[in-house]
C-alpha cells in the first residue's frame, strides 16, 4: 500500500525537533530547474501567478532566492515536520514513534509542485509553488507539463518497494492531477469523508483536510496494508457508509453533536 498527500501552504522551519534522520529528494535536480525559473519572476508576477498578497509574494521572492543546493539539517527540514496545515493537524506525525516514521517512508509520499514527491524524511527548503500554477516552462505551460510522467513513475518505483497494487489517494484533486492514470501500476483507492450539514451529508473542506490526514495517520500507525481493513476506520466520529461506497470510493460521514 502506498498513500499520498498534498503539501500544505503552512509550513513550520522554527520549531525544534528530535534528531530524525534525514533523506535527499529523488528528484531534487528538476526542483533546481524550477527554483531557477522562479527566481526569474518579481513579487508583482509572483502575485499575479500564485493570486497571494503583496507580502507573500515578496516572502517568497525571498524564499526562492535564498533556495541553494546541497541540502542539509542546517538550511533544510523533513518535509513531515515543515508542513503545518489542515492535513497535518490530522497526521500529528509529531507524536510518531521512530518505527511509525520507518513505516511511513516506504509507504507516504507527498506530491508537491516544487519537489514533484517527498518521502517523509525527505529535506525541503521553505517554498509555495501549487500544482496547478500556470508556469510557462519548456515541457508547456503548467506544471502537469513539467512534470508529465516523472511523479507518476516514482510512486510506480515506491509500489515495488513496497509490494503492493495499491494507491490510497488522500491527496486534493489539484495534486493528484499530477498522476497519470494510464502510467500508475496501481489500483487507486480514494476515501472521501462528508460531514452532515444542514440536513445532508457533504464535504466540508475544513473538516475533510483534517480526517485525510487523520486516515492517513491510523493506515501508518496501524501498518494497514490490505484495503479491506479500511472499512474499520472509525477515528474522530467518522463511520464507513457501505451504501455510498464503492470499490474504488470510500465514503465515511459523519453526524457531529
Amino acid at each position: 500500500m502506498l498513500i499520498v498527500l498534498s503539501p500544505a501552504k503552512t509550513l513550520d522551519f522554527d520549531t525544534p525537533l528530535p534528531p530524525h534522520p534525514a533523506t535527499k529528494p529523488v528528484l531534487l535536480p528538476r526542483s533546481q530547474e524550477l527554483n531557477q525559473l522562479l527566481r526569474q519572476l518579481s513579487p508583482p508576477e509572483l502575485q499575479r501567478l500564485m493570486h497571494i498578497s503583496a507580502d507573500l509574494a515578496q516572502l517568497n521572492a525571498d524564499r526562492n532566492a535564498s533556495w541553494k543546493l546541497p541540502f542539509t539539517k542546517r538550511n533544510a527540514r523533513q518535509a513531515l515536520f515543515a508542513f503545518r496545515g489542515d492535513v497535518y493537524v490530522g497526521l500529528d506525525a509529531d507524536t510518531f514513534s521512530a518505527t511509525d516514521l520507518t513505516f511511513a517512508q516506504q509507504h507516504l509520499r507527498i506530491l508537491s509542485g516544487l519537489y514533484g514527491v517527498l518521502r517523509p524524511l525527505d529535506l525541503m527548503q521553505p517554498y509555495r509553488l501549487e500544482m496547478g500554477s500556470a508556469l510557462r516552462n519548456a515541457a508547456g505551460k503548467t506544471l502537469y507539463d513539467y512534470w508529465g510522467d516523472t511523479v507518476t513513475l516514482e510512486l510506480n518505483k515506491a509500489l515495488r518497494a513496497a509490494k503492493s497494487k495499491t494507491l490510497v489517494n488522500l491527496a486534493s484533486q489539484e495534486y493528484f492531477g499530477v498522476v497519470k492514470p494510464k502510467v500508475l501500476k496501481a489500483d487507486v483507492v480514494t476515501p472521501n469523508f462528508l460531514d452532515y450539514n444542514n440536513g445532508q451529508y457533504k464535504i466540508i473542506s475544513f473538516f475533510a483536510k483534517k480526517a485525510r490526514g487523520t486516515m492517513a495517520a491510523w493506515l501508518l500507525r496501524n501498518r494497514i496494508t490490505d484495503p479491506s481493513q479500511f472499512s474499520t476506520f472509525a477515528e474522530e466520529g467518522y463511520r464507513y457508509s457501505v451504501e455510498d461506497s464503492t470499490s474504488n470510493e470510500l465514503v465515511f460521514t459523519r453526524k457531529q453533536a
